[in-house]
């Protein structure tokens, strides 16, 4: 945010945004280079089962810092981040501890050895969660790019040399845990030490208890959704059809995780704390238009390619996650351009009408998923969700785009 609360030139944030997205080509693209590989180094049901802890894990990890981490960009001094950062790390620690707890509990209940690595897991995504938004406060955008290569790029090269070993499921879990660490170290988070200036603890957790009481439970219920779904389908078709699943977004959302982080880390510093005036609404709306350009190439290929694309890539066993790749098109394209916009609402102080949406939205995913799944095949499933998600996205579209503005005050009134 510029000193005087106004939005930086569109050519500073493009000039984050690129910085970010040419990091993030790097660490998507190692995947998925490295996908067809990787499908033939393990089989659908270990991705199956791989793919249900990485949800689990996630879900877990999206709250471990209590959502604190992403108030840092709005903090008013550095005193006041350091508070916030110190908050983060206590939560985190108990998150991780009841992780391991749960994780207990998974493994009574007949799961598989690999779920003691659960607590490692949230403990690591937590970490590098805090280390990401503390660097995007400064605005280290290069750390920022770098650190996505190694937690992405580095998980899966990590994963190749797991599949090559032999190491089978347990490779394919351990393998993105040490590249999320990794990433963490590498951003540089003060670990330790408090500033002399620092507020009490109890002091910041007020101040920014909307992001607890309001984000938490939308950053969860999102990842519940992955986490549903993954059961939804192993129950219904097996195991392997989960695995289709998790590959089929798990590369058709690359390119939202890209051009997405990207673009949410560059704009998120510059809409925090500027309220909604008519330029940040337009920029918002400039955001959306190129992304809604970028996205459509990509829906026209799923359609026409996505079958054939799949089973040429990843091998003939993978085929129908192609004929699911094709029926999600739309739902994928529509995401890619919502994915960096969640940013938005946080800024804006618009938490709680995001949960309440969001929570409209995820309900429709899931009855819309299990729906098409009664049909019996992954594809019906997918069509479902495509006609689902195209009410729920376009009207979270209009709403950003046509965002009360902030009201002006008298000294506002006074200095056009």
């Amino acid at each position: 945010m510029a000193a005087d609360g106004q939005v930086p030139p569109t050519s500073g944030l493009l000039r984050a945004s690129l910085t970010l997205a040419a990091g993030g080509v790097l660490a998507q693209a190692l995947p998925l280079l490295l996908g067809p590989l990787l499908t033939r180094l393990f089989t659908p049901t270990e991705f199956g089962q791989y793919h249900l802890f990485a949800a689990v894990s996630a879900n877990l990890a999206v709250v471990a810092c209590g959502r604190y981490e992403f108030a840092l960009p709005m903090a008013a001094d550095a005193g006041e981040a350091d508070s916030l950062r110190r908050l983060a790390w206590r939560i985190l620690g108990a998150v991780t501890v009841l992780s391991a707890l749960g994780a207990a509990g998974w493994a009574a209940l007949g799961a598989g050895a690999w779920v003691v690595w659960l607590p490692l897991a949230v403990a690591a995504a937590g970490a590098a969660s805090l280390a990401t938004l503390w660097a995007m406060r400064a605005q280290r955008f290069r750390a920022l790019a770098a650190a996505r290569v190694l937690q992405y790029g580095g998980a899966a090269v990590a994963q190749a040399a797991a599949g090559w070993a032999g190491a089978g499921l347990g490779g394919l879990i351990v393998a993105p845990i040490v590249a999320t660490l990794a990433s963490a170290v590498v951003l540089g988070l003060p670990w330790t030490g408090r500033r002399a200036d620092a507020p009490a603890l109890s002091e910041v957790a007020r101040r920014f208890r909307d992001f607890p009481l309001l984000n938490t439970p939308h950053a969860f219920a999102g990842a519940l959704q992955d986490t549903l779904s993954l059961a939804l389908v192993a129950a219904a078709l097996g195991p392997a059809a989960a695995g289709f699943w998790g590959l089929a977004l798990r590369y058709l959302k690359a390119p939202a995780t890209l051009v997405g982080a990207a673009v949410s880390q560059a704009l998120y510093p510059r809409l925090a704390g500027g309220g909604v005036t008519r330029e940040t609404r337009q920029a918002v709306r400039r955001v959306m238009g190129l992304l809604a350009l970028l996205a459509a190439p990509l829906v026209v290929a799923l359609w026409v390619a996505g079958p054939w694309a799949f089973g040429a890539l990843f091998g003939p066993g993978w085929g129908e996650a192609g004929e699911l790749g094709r029926a999600l098109a739309l739902y994928i394209g529509l995401h890619f351009v919502a994915s960096p916009l969640a940013v938005v609402t946080m800024a804006w102080q618009g938490q709680a009408w995001a949960l309440k949406f969001a929570l409209l939205g995820q309900m429709a995913f899931v009855l819309a998923l299990a729906a098409g799944l009664h049909r019996g095949s992954l594809g019906g499933a997918g069509w479902a969700v495509s006609g689902a998600m195209t009410l729920y996205f376009g009207t979270y579209f209009w709403r950003l785009a046509t965002w009360p503005l902030a009201p002006i005050t008298k000294v506002e009134q006074s200095h056009p």
